[in-house]
């Protein structure tokens, strides 16, 4: 069934898109990047069947590419390495700014939430209970933090943590070791760090590899809500192929018979995912006033800077955050918010008939973006 309705979709496209003249051949391959919160080996695990069932519905052979770190995926997009990817915010900000990246969907969590929590976890038995316990900034602590390029383990307790408190991590604790988010958990659970950042769900990925380990983290800290992660692809792809790719992605534990979308829901919980909502770039506003709201701290905090030069700099930033919030309003009552209530609406009523004309016609605004 799902089949089938990606072949009418690709069939609607092929002649709507009669009039585009002649453009690049169709590829035969898809590599989707999966940027790395754990080691590689566990990530295949759990991407490669929801990989594999790409395959099968678009006809491409979707290959997964992982990287040992997040610029890793943002430099092969940026050079074509790869078509599509699943970013964090900060790392999918800067596939969009710098890899010609834009994104088309979000991902939601198993229990049907759209954001998560960064948080800073240590051992179970640490005598520390809460944030402060470990900003007494003596040296005497070592601390994991994120990937450069992760929202929830970098940039987030960077924004709301160290910059808000003026405090750089390299001068407070004794080492700063960046990592991936299950090599920051395990290194809490086996006392080799005394803190380190992570986020709700890559614990619940720890609580179920490794449930030993997870029983002995606890958390101190907890950011407020972050937005899920986007699906991000090259605003260069061929329409044809960005139809088939959003027809799945949407229809994927939605369309078919009942034993399908339990089958593909199975999956998706795999990776701690229910199915995916239509998004835009518009989701990384959010991300982009944070950073503002982190450089505007650093450069008040900056006593290097004459009282000229931050003054400069700071109206610079005060217009930037201003611009942000002024889109953000846009956005949130503009006509793509309202599409996508009504598409979820429809989610919610199991309408498939309903969803399937929505899906046609979000996956037709794709292509017109080429």
């Amino acid at each position: 069934m799902m089949r089938a309705f990606l072949r009418c979709a690709a069939a609607g496209l092929a002649l709507g898109a009669s009039g585009l003249g002649v453009g690049a051949q169709t590829p035969t391959e898809i590599n989707f990047g999966v940027i790395s919160t754990e080691a590689s080996m566990n990530q295949k695990k759990n991407w490669e069947p929801f990989l594999q069932e790409m395959s099968k519905a678009t006809g491409f052979k979707v290959n997964g590419m992982y990287a040992t770190d997040y610029a890793g995926v943002i430099e092969a997009m940026r050079f074509k390495k790869v078509q599509l990817a699943w970013f964090g915010n900060k790392s999918g900000m800067e596939a969009v700014d710098r890899a010609n990246g834009e994104v088309f969907a979000r991902v939601v969590a198993r229990d049907g939430s759209v954001g998560y929590y960064s948080h800073i976890i240590v051992h179970k038995d640490s005598p520390f209970a809460k944030l402060e316990d470990i900003l007494k900034c003596d040296k005497s602590l070592d601390f994991g933090i994120g990937d450069p390029n992760s929202t929830s383990g970098f940039l987030v307790p960077t924004a709301y943590i160290f910059a808000a408190h003026n405090i750089d991590p390299k001068t407070c604790f004794r080492t700063v070791r960046n990592a991936n988010h299950q090599a920051n958990a395990m290194a809490v659970a086996n006392k080799q760090v005394a803190a380190a950042t992570n986020n709700s769900e890559d614990l619940q990925r720890v609580a179920a590899a490794a449930p030993d380990a997870r029983s002995q983290i606890k958390i101190i800290w907890t950011s407020p809500l972050i937005p899920l992660d986007p699906l991000v692809w090259r605003k260069d792809l061929d329409p044809a192929v960005k139809v088939k790719l959003y027809t799945f992605l949407m229809g994927y534990g939605r369309i078919g018979t009942d034993d399908e979308t339990k089958a593909a829901k199975n999956i998706l919980a795999d990776l701690v995912w229910s199915p995916f909502h239509p998004s835009s770039d518009n989701q990384l506003l959010p991300i982009r006033l944070l950073e503002a709201n982190k450089t505007l701290m650093k450069v008040q905090s900056d006593e290097k800077l004459s009282a000229d030069e931050k003054a400069s700099q700071i109206a610079a930033i005060r217009a930037e955050i201003a611009k942000i919030e002024a889109t953000q309003k846009k956005a949130d009552a503009g006509t793509l918010q309202q599409r996508v209530t009504a598409f979820l609406d429809a989610d919610k009523a199991g309408n498939q008939e309903e969803l399937k004309k929505m899906i046609a016609e979000f996956a037709a605004g794709t292509s017109s973006t080429h």
